[in-house]
């Protein structure tokens, strides 16, 4: 396992009305599971990830999700501290791309952030706020004619979990989210953390295809 960090890395996930709630859950899962799995392994390090949600209005209105479920985040946008961490949902992102608000703070934080990753439809908003311009993304399948389209300079790839650009990734659609979760478990703790994560959670981890 890779060195842990002197504290945990701060993850924050925008939430946000329409968001597909596994988008959300999934990486939430994922990151919660790894700390407390590290826990076990290294029980006088700290924490290794610190997990929170963000949403427009939170915490006194809650996010309508996808299908009805409810979710209310930690923190308002004016009030959310810097992510070591960004990671942005997808879902119908119609409510989020027409909020200012909404996606200058994605920006913000993108610009102060370690790490940014999309998850489906989420890749929308970081072109949008101007996080991705002409790099390398993927979205859910059914999404990539739209995306091209929308965004003619993004070089969007087909056939693929994961778009690892470094310091930017995105990932497909739904599940995925999960998949390009346990790769940056990897990335920052250690293969051995990410297998035992996905272990854990009883999850078959789909990797990229050669």
């Amino acid at each position: 396992m890779s060195p842990s960090p002197a504290a945990a890395l701060r993850v924050l996930i925008l939430a946000f009305d329409g968001i597909e709630a596994l988008d959300f859950a999934g990486p939430f899962e994922v990151f919660t599971t790894a700390t407390r799995v590290h826990r076990r392994l290294r029980p006088d390090e700290p924490a290794l990830f610190e997990v929170a949600a963000v949403a427009e209005g939170a915490p006194a209105r809650p996010v309508q999700a996808r299908a009805g479920l409810r979710l209310l985040a930690a923190h308002d946008l004016a009030d959310a501290p810097q992510a070591d961490l960004l990671l942005v949902p997808g879902g119908v992102v119609d409510a989020p791309l027409a909020s200012a608000a909404t996606l200058q703070w994605i920006a913000r934080q993108a610009a102060g952030a370690r790490l940014v990753a999309s998850v489906c439809t989420g890749v929308f908003l970081l072109a949008a706020s101007g996080v991705v311009t002409d790099q390398a993304v993927t979205t859910h399948w059914e999404d990539l004619a739209d995306l091209r389209e929308r965004f003619p300079a993004l070089e969007v790839r087909e056939g693929v979990r994961w778009v690892d650009g470094g310091r930017i990734l995105s990932s497909a659609g739904i599940s995925a989210g999960i998949d390009v979760s346990l790769h940056l478990v990897e990335r920052l703790a250690g293969r051995e953390l990410a297998e035992r994560t996905a272990r854990q959670m009883d999850y078959a981890w789909t990797h990229n295809p050669p």
